[in-house]
């Protein structure tokens, strides 16, 4: 929409001034504008700072903010646009009873997996992935780093868009076999295996020793978006079957916290569903939350990333539009600039209006010649401020990679020609005042001028 009104505005304000320039009368007055901003180059640059600046801002505030907002849609759209997210909720502790029994008891579990996967019988979910995580310390040799364990399926992988760097992710025989083998991320392969190659080596969790069959490639932190356990840190997990990790480690884990120590039993820390087809991703959230509202407490959570990444979409158009507001200050904060100097100009040449006048210039002439000048400053600070915005768009990302700084940017092609489009209209609607004011006056009264 933004760009569809900018080029109407562009278009607009060509097809005014090409048959004017067409004319000799035209092309004489454009001559006379550059002369006169030539003859003036210092007045002319500080009456267009301020253009080029408002359109500068306007693409790199709109790439910047493109940027950021991609990261954040990318971050969503990870989890999947058909996918449900159901996850193990801690509720409020019960001191009485954590007191009593020390183990706290909650979450999703085998029952809830196991009536929530008739959903895939029927044919409404497609793909039906369990996990159970839980922190671990993950030992070699003498070398120590804290991650955590995630037992989950072959199909972790697929649904969390892992890529190996090497080796391979879990396969159905692993879980069948109950091996004891692993994948690590790639913050465990460096902690652990700095000067080595981590494949066919073993760590130990806990009191067993598995296997390294793969090692996923190194990928930022998506700081939970979503709400989702997995996406965390990929880097510091270590993948196990499912089977497995219910075989060796059981459903109640030992949690350290402050220097005390707390049991937790928890069944599945996460489920993800992938649905058929995106209209049933809602209701298939709706007849998942009626499973769950069987436990007796508030201990689980449903998240449906296409909820998250419409208001995404939401709040991304929203914020463009008030990057836009922000940015256009500084072009309108221009615009009074170059009034401000043309009504100066006016001033200092009133004895040549009133030459120009005397010799037959009309009204109409004297008004288009002050106010080509205008839009040539305007024009020509809308693309010094282009190339500028351009500038800032690639210099300053590569300048924070340098300092190991994400400061993502994408090019909103829209912004440039909305930012030029403003620009160009600036130049005709605060040029007219001026050239108007330098029309009506009178050429006896111009003649006198001293």
């Amino acid at each position: 929409m933004l760009l569809l009104l900018s080029l109407l505005a562009i278009t607009l304000v060509v097809a005014l001034m090409i048959p004017v320039l067409l004319t000799d009368k035209g092309r004489r007055s454009l001559v006379l504008a550059i002369r006169s901003l030539w003859l003036h180059k210092l007045r002319a640059i500080l009456s267009v700072l301020g253009i080029i600046i408002g359109t500068g801002a306007v693409i790199a505030l709109m790439a910047f903010g493109e940027g950021s907002m991609q990261d954040a849609l990318d971050d969503i759209k990870r989890l999947g646009a058909t996918n449900i997210i159901i996850r193990s909720v801690k509720p409020p502790e019960d001191s009485s009873s954590t007191r009593r029994t020390r183990v706290a008891t909650y979450g999703l579990t085998r029952a809830d997996y196991e009536k929530i996967a008739t959903l895939q019988q029927s044919g409404t979910i497609t793909r039906l992935v369990p996990m159970r995580v839980f922190p671990v310390e993950i030992r070699r040799l003498a070398r120590m780093h804290n991650g955590r364990a995630v037992g989950t399926t072959p199909e972790y992988a697929d649904v969390n868009m892992l890529e190996l760097a090497a080796g391979r992710f879990l396969v159905p025989e692993d879980g069948t076999r109950m091996l004891n083998v692993a994948v690590i991320g790639s913050g465990v392969a460096e902690a652990l295996f700095p000067f080595g190659d981590p494949l066919g080596e073993t760590i130990r969790l806990g009191s067993y020793f598995y296997r390294i069959v793969g090692v996923i490639k190194e990928r930022m932190p998506t700081g939970g978006t979503g709400g989702s356990q997995a996406a965390e840190d990929y880097n510091n997990d270590v993948y196990i079957p499912l089977e497995t990790a219910r075989a060796r480690f059981g459903e109640t884990i030992l949690i350290r916290q402050s220097g005390s120590f707390m049991r937790e039993q928890v069944a599945l820390s996460q489920l993800t569903l992938t649905v058929a087809d995106i209209d049933r991703v809602r209701p298939t959230g709706e007849v998942v939350r009626d499973i769950l509202k069987q436990h007796n407490k508030a201990d689980w959570a449903v998240t449906v990333p296409l909820d998250r990444l419409e208001e995404a979409e939401r709040a991304k158009a929203r914020y463009q539009m008030l990057l836009v507001l922000i940015a256009s200050i500084s072009l309108l904060v221009g615009g009074i600039g170059i009034m401000n100097i043309m009504l100066a100009t006016v001033t200092e040449r009133t004895r040549e209006i009133g030459i120009r006048r005397a010799l037959g210039a009309k009204r109409r002439d004297i008004t288009m010649q002050f106010l080509i000048e205008a839009v040539v400053q305007t024009s020509l600070g809308g693309l010094l401020g282009v190339l500028a915005g351009l500038a800032v768009v690639f210099v300053v990302p590569w300048l924070a990679a340098l300092w190991e700084l994400n400061l993502p940017a994408r090019v909103h092609v829209p912004s440039i020609f909305m930012a030029l489009a403003v620009a160009v209209t600036v130049g005709v609607l605060f040029g007219w005042y001026p050239a108007r004011r330098a029309a009506l006056l009178d050429p006896i009264e111009a003649l006198r001028h001293e």
